[in-house]
């Protein structure tokens, strides 16, 4: 059984779209901050995490604390996204994905060369 409120049948928005959307966010913001992050801190001793949120959370938990930030961040705009929606918002739909999807992208990059020193 679905619940409504995960169901953008009732909304003025397209779920191929939806997805689209989530699968950007997810593949920059989820997967290519995420892993490049790990990389550098597990495997250049000469970098440390820049964030104090997040290197707290790592020197607390490890890679668990990393992954939970993440998932909280992505899980909170995904829930503004899907409210939004259902209360016909276009700004505060697509403003979450976007953000995650421009952030992380430019933040793996960033990652990305400092691993390439």
């Amino acid at each position: 059984m679905t619940h409504r409120w995960l169901s953008l049948s009732e909304t003025p928005f397209d779920r191929d779209e939806f997805v689209a959307l989530w699968i950007l966010a997810t593949t920059t913001y989820g997967v290519g901050d995420t892993v490049t992050t790990i990389a550098l801190i597990y495997f250049v001793p000469a970098i440390s995490e820049g964030n104090a949120v997040v290197s707290a959370a790592v020197d607390a938990f490890g890679q668990a604390g990393l992954v939970g930030l993440k998932l909280t961040a992505f899980f909170v705009c995904l829930v503004v996204s899907l409210d939004a929606a259902h209360d016909g918002s276009r700004r505060w739909y697509y403003l979450p994905p976007v953000v995650l999807t421009l952030l992380g992208a430019f933040v793996t990059v960033y990652n990305v060369r400092l691993l390439l020193g």
